[in-house]
């Protein structure tokens, strides 16, 4: 394969696994809703929002960071060491995420809203989970660092189908067995099974990954016993250079993804204070963190594939001193995450209560007005992603820690005083998420300047998906809306307006960007691709 076509390969095969893996965990949370109710759904958001800032802590950016160290040794040849980094790597993520298990186990009445008591079970059932995420987090670095991202492709869909699975079954079946007949028994029970579900997917997707390391084992070490020529760093060295390395990154992360977990927080706190009870908070909440969140982190989990992949290319050019090959690396990033981000916001803004209709039969309406009012959030998170992954990967992880905590003070005060003084209610998680994002993205794109002289691309990787995007917006809005008034069929409607607003966004991209077929190429099947192209511009 072309080093060139690398990257967005790479980020592309990253982005068809998260799609899948995303719409799969999408698909079951209707089933589970009708199981558990919109109370748990509640408990469920509060529970997750809670594991992941554990998680952040113990292993959640353990892939890019051993990608980021191990691509760096494997661009100056140095696979002696590359190996003990590897090994040294899962020492720590046994050390810390045993440490951040039992933090869960222990402490998830402290963690959780005091007025949401009914959701501490089911955070203390993901405990194992944090535990064995960070040695998972460990191969799949490992794997991201020699730019072979199929492993972790499949393992993330794998986790997501047994995820998906063992979900609906354990929430069943706690309820049966467990719970009461109340509803705030169902929804307790109910929400602690589905969790179960979380650390089924992580137990096959690391037995995936055993075996592709067990398939490789003896080429590894073929070519470390080859290694003569570099001197063999201590375990001592290793494990403090990991320390240095991971620590801000994880830190950048937590502070990055912590103002989810406080404004659930603080929206539970500050509406019980105003009198509203506990029920219909959680029942509200599920409506923004588990209805909006989950249909908008499908695109949003697409753009961080390709930072993702990004890591390990840009740690082994900007090492060599290849600035200007750096700069053309994370265009092509932003170029292939606009080519999906755009139309995937305009599409979900067109057609958002249709959307969320289909998926949440119980939602009561507000969820569709979050994903309308709050699509274009894909685009800012998207591009601060990006930049994220290109900051650590030039080595300089505090930058985005700082950019993080500067948008988290104003994250914050925003939403108390929307909360305090306002009628908003769940729509200033909302506005404080846009907030959010629209600091990281300036912050990090002045160090960009500042560090590569780096200028974003707006021409090349906005103009064409925009325009592409408006007319599939018409296409789609026209579609539905003039179908459903002759066949009233939601679930027909919404697939024919899909398809081809679909079509009519390729179609207008191809004839709108004279590079779309050089772009193409670049991706998975893209022969194909190029091949329609070709015959639609003839």
């Amino acid at each position: 394969m072309n080093k060139k076509n690398n990257l967005v390969k790479n980020a592309s095969f990253l982005m068809i696994a998260a799609m899948i893996s995303k719409v799969i965990g999408l698909l079951y949370k209707s089933p589970l809703s009708s199981i558990v109710g919109n109370m748990g759904m509640g408990y469920i958001s509060l529970a997750q929002n809670a594991y992941m800032i554990l998680l952040m802590i113990a292993s959640f950016s353990i892939p890019q960071a051993v990608s980021k160290l191990i691509s760096e040794r494997i661009a100056l040849k140095d696979y002696k060491n590359a190996q003990k980094i590897f090994r040294g790597s899962l020492i720590y993520a046994a050390v810390v995420g045993g440490i951040v298990a039992l933090i869960c186990l222990f402490g998830a009445h402290i963690i959780i809203p005091s007025n949401q008591p009914n959701a501490v079970l089911a955070l203390q059932i993901l405990s194992p989970t944090i535990f064995l995420s960070g040695i998972l987090g460990v191969y799949r670095g490992y794997f991201q660092a020699y730019r072979n991202m199929m492993p972790t492709s499949i393992s993330q869909i794998l986790e997501q189908i047994f995820n998906a699975a063992v979900s609906l079954i354990a929430a069943w079946m706690f309820i049966k067995y467990f719970a009461d007949g109340t509803d705030g028994s169902v929804a307790k029970w109910g929400a602690a099974g589905s969790t179960v579900g979380t650390t089924a997917g992580v137990v096959i997707a690391l037995l995936f990954m055993l075996m592709v390391y067990g398939v490789n084992r003896r080429a590894i070490a073929r070519r470390v016993q080859k290694d003569h020529a570099h001197r063999e760093e201590s375990y001592r060295e290793i494990l403090k250079l990991i320390i240095l390395i991971v620590s801000p990154i994880i830190l950048s992360s937590f502070i990055y993804n912590i103002n989810g977990y406080l404004n659930g927080v603080l929206y539970s706190e500050i509406m019980g204070s105003h009198g509203m009870d506990s029920d219909t908070i959680s029942i509200m909440y599920a409506e923004y963190a588990t209805y909006f969140m989950s249909i908008i982190n499908i695109p949003l989990t697409l753009s961080s594939a390709a930072p993702t992949s990004m890591i390990p290319e840009i740690s082994a050019l900007y090492a060599t001193g290849d600035i200007r090959e750096t700069r053309k690396r994370i265009d092509q990033t932003v170029q292939l995450s606009m080519f999906i981000s755009i139309p995937c916001a305009v599409g979900l803004a067109t057609l958002a209560q249709p959307i969320v209709s289909l998926l949440f039969g119980g939602t009561n309406g507000v969820a569709g007005k979050l994903l309308m009012l709050g699509s274009f959030t894909i685009l800012l998170n998207g591009m601060s992603n990006i930049s994220n992954g290109v900051l650590q990967g030039i080595g300089k992880p505090k930058i985005p820690m700082f950019t993080a905590a500067v948008a988290l003070v104003v994250d914050v005060v925003a939403v108390v005083l929307l909360l305090m003084f306002t009628n908003l209610g769940i729509y200033a998680l909302l506005v404080a998420m846009i907030i959010y994002a629209v600091v990281v993205c300036v912050l990090n794109d002045r160090f960009m300047k500042k560090y590569l002289k780096y200028k974003n691309p707006w021409k090349e990787a906005y103009l064409s998906p925009l325009i592409a995007s408006v007319v599939m917006c018409a296409v789609a809005g026209g579609i539905y809306y003039g179908l459903y008034f002759l066949i009233h069929s939601n679930v027909i409607c919404l697939g024919i307006a899909v398809i081809l607003a679909a079509a009519a966004y390729f179609v207008v991209y191809i004839l709108v960007d004279k590079t779309a077929a050089e772009r193409l190429s670049r991706m998975p099947g893209g022969s194909y691709l190029v091949r329609i192209a070709d015959k639609i511009h003839r």
